[in-house]
């Protein structure tokens, strides 16, 4: 205790400029803390999120899917459709003779032709008129945020009938264990861990290192003093680490007040597609340790190793000896990860890509580690090593000098450049999760198909679905029937059935159709139905309004028609069989996997409207949508607004570690460009000296961070599995990145010699 009371005291009485470096780390280390604590936060507000939504979830409401209880006798369906950019989901509930638990929320279960709506839904309605044909009946309430995920989420409660709902599932009582749309997949969610343990947590280390070591050169000759005093060495290691420590708890303390002010103001405004309750980023207990007990104990560990060397030898440090080259155990963590790295971009290129993906799980994170932290520990190795070979060769008084320089004391540039090196070597990797997102099925096509099931649909219905406003096609698409009793394999073909004229109107190439005849439809690039071949017969198993059912057998044409449309997927398969409606009786209609297509533009604005004429027909009939997928998408949009997150937490880190570092060294360089203007350098020579000076490891740190990032960019994609695995598009970033990033450091070092020479700083030297 003793040393850490006399720590705080020398502290407190060792000039203006000791304070000021102290609380230089007082402020790096809160700026860490709340990063830190961000970061930590992001997965509790996830969770909160899918507590409340699994808390509302009905037992049943897949609409035939599994069910966990069928004792309750109401009924209900869920509907989740895309609204825009954002998911709007519809709970349809019947209640039956039995009560049910309102789910959180609501007072009550709303009655038929009653709904409770969100407060966002609120607001839409007074805009869009037509949203009330997706919303059947009148608003009689608004969910609260006991019943809501998050606060401009569109959620919709909606009140009917058994009668009119018997497409639902028995409802029983609301409430799972695990919400049926998380608002991010577990598999998604390891994928943003991976991400911000290596945008966010590695240089975040880096960075609370950096504040830990602040003055070092100087702390270092006051502890060797102490030392030659008769302190013992643990006595000097803990001296050094009361400072430290001291200077991580406040600004822990600061960091978290930090983070409370930024919850509250980011929370109230929101991130774009992402947004949440002040209350959901509050943070737990384990948070608070781990900010107010782990930064502190980093801080311990980093202060007594720092001062070690002059516990151990302080005559060495007393007298400025020559520090020892920086070894090659730095090394030992680059090997394995790029091993790794390495290994799969091998398989990726030979077309074996893994696809085992519990292994590579552990793997990747693991070689993503093991790189962020051998790119840190091999620089002073290659700097040193470029700083002697350049230095040995060059004529220019400059250059030579910032060489040696380097080659003397290699960490000492490098201290300045790590947080940038490894600010562009998250980047890289932070493409590579993007490029992987970018894959996942969404509509590009300029054109929207919908399909619903037939059915069930009667004729009237059908009818009213085909005259939507906005819709321009519209076809039946069934398949043959198959005998379920057969015990031979079943074939089974496609039909498109629809007149040429109807044909024409969804496709952009339709060849060689004749009306009234049946014909093959062919696509280039895509295999044919192994089933259709001309000369086969399948049956198609037809009924009509009154449940008659007939059968018709369809011989498979010889006549083909070149035919493609420009939906996401092809709206029917090669092979399948074009049958004009006059082929079947009249008022008769195929059974077997039957649905309507029908398609729109695909702006978003006419798909809104063809959604809603959809709803003003039929509210609870299930529409899926060509390529779109609302709650992937809402994913996709929360995980990209978090790795934005993510990144501007590392450039914050980056940046300030940067400043904080270039501070520092320049307060320590001070002797030394004093001693040389005293010898007649000039202000431009010392100026090229120190641009020099950290120009050149951090160019050889940065064309490592883009090379190795590359590497483990395309060894993520490898085992991501996706279709893409080496990448071009963003190098140029990158590149311009790396470059702008060498200009900030050049022009961050210029102030580092000033025009005032102050004899003193030798004399105290």
């Amino acid at each position: 205790m003793s040393e850490l009371l006399l720590g705080l005291r020398l502290l407190l009485g060792s000039g203006r400029g000791s304070r000021a470096r102290f609380l230089l780390m007082v402020a790096g280390s809160a700026i860490g803390v709340c990063c830190l604590a961000v970061v930590l936060a992001i997965p509790e507000i996830l969770t909160a999120q899918d507590a409340r939504k699994a808390a509302r979830d009905p037992d049943c409401s897949n609409g035939g899917g599994v069910c966990y209880s069928s004792k309750g006798d109401g009924r209900a369906l869920t509907r989740m459709d895309p609204y825009g950019s954002e998911p709007l989901t519809r709970i349809f509930v019947a209640s039956g003779r039995e009560s049910i638990d309102p789910p959180p929320g609501i007072p009550r279960l709303p009655g038929p032709g009653e709904i409770f709506v969100s407060p966002s839904v609120h607001e839409l309605l007074k805009k869009d008129a037509g949203l009330e044909q997706l919303l059947p009946g009148s608003e009689i309430g608004v969910i609260s945020a006991q019943g809501l995920a998050y606060p401009d989420e569109l959620y919709v409660y909606v009140g009917t009938s058994l009668d009119q709902l018997k497409s639902g599932a028995r409802l029983s009582y609301f409430g799972a264990r695990y919400p049926r749309f998380p608002t991010v997949e577990p598999s998604t969610l390891d994928i943003l861990r991976f991400t911000l343990a290596g945008v966010v947590l590695l240089p975040l280390a880096v960075f609370l290192s950096v504040c830990a070591r602040l003055s070092a050169a100087s702390r270092m000759r006051r502890l060797a003093a102490l030392r030659l005093l008769g302190l013992s060495q643990k006595g000097t290691q803990r001296v050094n680490a009361a400072e430290t420590v001291a200077a991580a708890l406040l600004g822990a303390v600061l960091g978290l007040g930090a983070y409370w002010v930024v919850n509250q103001l980011v929370s109230r405004v929101g991130l774009p597609g992402f947004k949440w309750y002040p209350s959901d980023g509050a943070l737990s207990g384990s948070t608070f340790l781990v900010c107010l007990v782990g930064c502190p104990a980093l801080a311990w560990f980093v202060g007594r190793a720092g001062a070690k060397k002059a516990a151990a030898n302080p005559l060495a440090v007393r007298r400025s000896a020559v520090e020892k080259p920086p070894r090659l155990w730095g090394l030992l963590p680059l090997v394995p990860g790029m091993g790794i790295v390495i290994g799969y971009c091998v398989a990726g290129a030979t077309g074996h890509a893994p696809s085992e993906t519990s292994l590579s799980a552990i793997l990747m994170p693991l070689a993503v580690v093991l790189v962020g932290a051998g790119l840190v520990l091999t620089l002073p190795v290659l700097s040193r090593a470029l700083a002697r070979r350049v230095a040995r060769v060059t004529s220019s008084l400059s250059l030579g000098l910032a060489m040696r320089r380097n080659e003397m004391e290699p960490g000492g540039a490098l201290r300045v450049a790590t947080g940038l090196v490894l600010l562009v070597y998250a980047a890289s990797l932070t493409q590579g999760i993007l490029i992987e997102l970018d894959q996942v099925s969404k509509n590009t096509a300029r054109v929207q198909l919908y399909t619903m099931p037939l059915g069930d649909m009667s004729p009237r219905v059908e009818q009213a679905m085909k005259r939507v406003s906005g819709v321009r096609g519209h076809a039946v698409l069934a398949s043959s029937w198959t005998d379920p009793n057969s015990e031979k394999l079943p074939s089974s073909i496609s039909a498109v059935i629809a007149t040429c004229d109807q044909l024409r109107r969804m496709a952009s190439a339709v060849e060689n159709c004749v009306e009234g005849r049946s014909a093959r439809l062919m696509i280039s690039g895509y295999s044919d139905n192994e089933f259709s071949k001309p000369g086969r017969r399948f049956p198609f198993q037809l009924q009509n309004a009154e449940g008659e059912r007939r059968f018709v057998t369809v011989q498979v044409p010889s006549q083909t028609i070149r035919y493609h449309d420009d939906t996401a997927t092809q709206l029917a398969g090669s092979g399948s069989v074009l049958i004009p409606p006059s082929a079947f009786p009249k008022g008769f209609r195929p059974q077997t996997r039957t649905t309507l297509a029908l398609i729109s533009s695909s702006d978003p604005d006419t798909v809104r409207s063809v959604l809603e004429g959809i709803a003003g027909v039929d509210p609870t009939i299930e529409v899926e949508l060509d390529g779109v997928d609302a709650a992937a998408l809402q994913q996709i949009t929360v995980i990209k607004t978090l790795l934005a997150v993510g990144m501007i937490l590392g450039l914050i880190i980056g940046v300030a570690a940067y400043l904080v570092a270039a501070t520092d060294r320049a307060v320590e360089r001070r002797p030394q460009v004093t001693a040389l203007t005293l010898l007649g350098a000039r202000p431009r020579t010392l100026q090229a000296v120190q641009v020099a000076q950290v120009v050149l490891p951090l160019t050889v740190g940065l064309v490592l961070a883009v090379v190795i990032g590359k590497m483990a960019e395309s060894s993520y994609l490898v085992t991501g599995g996706g279709a893409i695995f080496w990448d071009g598009d963003g190098l140029p970033l990158l590149l311009g990145a790396a470059v702008g990033v060498v200009v900030v450091a050049a022009l961050g070092s210029l102030p580092l010699v000033g025009r005032r020479i102050d004899p003193e700083l030798i004399r105290r030297d």
